[in-house]
């Protein structure tokens, strides 16, 4: 079987740091595979890899099959990459990108026009496509980024957080523009730091901290990690919260998380468990805030196994262009 990428122990530093350390990954074609991880976990680093911008240190990495260090240039007709930031032209023209995009990826001047004209229709940008890109708003300027990345028809799309600072509207249209891509026998790759995001799009999601896989799995899989429901509890002060943390402590299946003072009890009663810890509460004369029950999210997940908040932007090395 081929798989849309195939990593194995791959190793790489950046001096004395090690970016990632002996990540063993796989994707099936046909599918969105995302990439989750605090700041500087590794998942840039590793989509540079598969995209040929880097070399590993050692162990190895394939696409489609394909060995991305002996044969870099066949794995380069196979993929499109939308990095982090839009690699737009601003003094062209949407259509004039979607061109020069299209040569650069060795199409004739003639199936670039067409191609251009193709996806301008598809990201709804026909009317923006004659005006320069510095007229583009940020919706806009990532639109044509994706569409970029699609002008040689793709096997393979990473996307690296494809929707950062994009308003909702747009970014549900991207969504639906992914799932499409999907249906259609794309293969993609996401990192995202929004939970949310590969909650909604991907099959299968790796959790990576510190150059590790940490976890991995479907979505219901990870959050049955946590072990139940949670109930969370705000508290006025810190030593209020201390106090509820300590009663609270029986009721809980898995570890308590504190997030200043929001408090996140795994229980696996639901309902009854969150009538326990009210009864215990009131006990001891503690009023919260705050008290609710709900089932985990992949935010809850993340903050159990990383012990880190999400944040919306990487603190990686930065990707300074797309590579084909």
């Amino acid at each position: 079987m081929k798989y849309a990428f195939d990593v194995n122990k791959v190793v790489k530093h950046y001096g004395k740091t090690k970016a990632l350390d002996g990540i063993t990954l796989k994707a099936e074609q046909g599918t969105i595979f995302g990439l989750l991880g605090p700041n500087g976990a590794g998942k840039t680093t590793l989509v540079r890899m598969l995209c040929t911008l880097l070399k590993p240190d050692s162990g190895s990495l394939k696409v489609l099959g394909v060995d991305v260090v002996d044969d870099p240039h066949n794995v380069r007709t196979r993929i499109g990459l939308a990095g982090q930031y839009a690699a737009v032209d601003e003094f062209l023209t949407g259509y004039e990108n979607i061109i020069m995009a299209g040569r650069l990826y060795g199409l004739s001047a003639k199936e670039s026009k067409k191609r251009a004209q193709e996806i301008l229709e598809r990201f709804n940008l026909v009317e923006a496509g004659s005006k320069p890109v510095r007229t583009y708003s940020g919706g806009m300027r990532r639109r044509l980024d994706l569409g970029a990345s699609l002008i040689g028809t793709p096997d393979v799309l990473f996307l690296d957080e494809p929707t950062t600072g994009l308003d909702p509207r747009t970014r549900q249209d991207l969504w639906n523009i992914i799932r499409e891509l999907v249906n259609q026998g794309t293969s993609i790759v996401l990192t995202t730091q929004y939970l949310e995001e590969a909650d909604e799009l991907a099959e299968k999601i790796a959790v990576i901290d510190q150059g590790k896989v940490i976890a991995q799995g479907t979505s219901s899989q990870l959050k049955s990690m946590i072990g139940g429901d949670l109930v969370e509890v705000v508290m006025a002060n810190e030593a209020q919260t201390k106090k509820v943390v300590a009663l609270s402590e029986k009721f809980a299946t898995k570890k308590i998380n504190v997030d200043d003072d929001h408090i996140k009890i795994p229980v696996s009663k639901g309902s009854a468990g969150l009538l326990e810890i009210v009864r215990e509460l009131d006990k001891a004369k503690l009023k919260p805030v705050e008290i609710a029950l709900h089932r985990p999210s992949l935010d809850d997940v993340f903050l159990t196994i990383t012990g880190k908040k999400t944040e919306n932007k990487s603190a990686e090395i930065p990707q300074k262009g797309r590579k084909r």
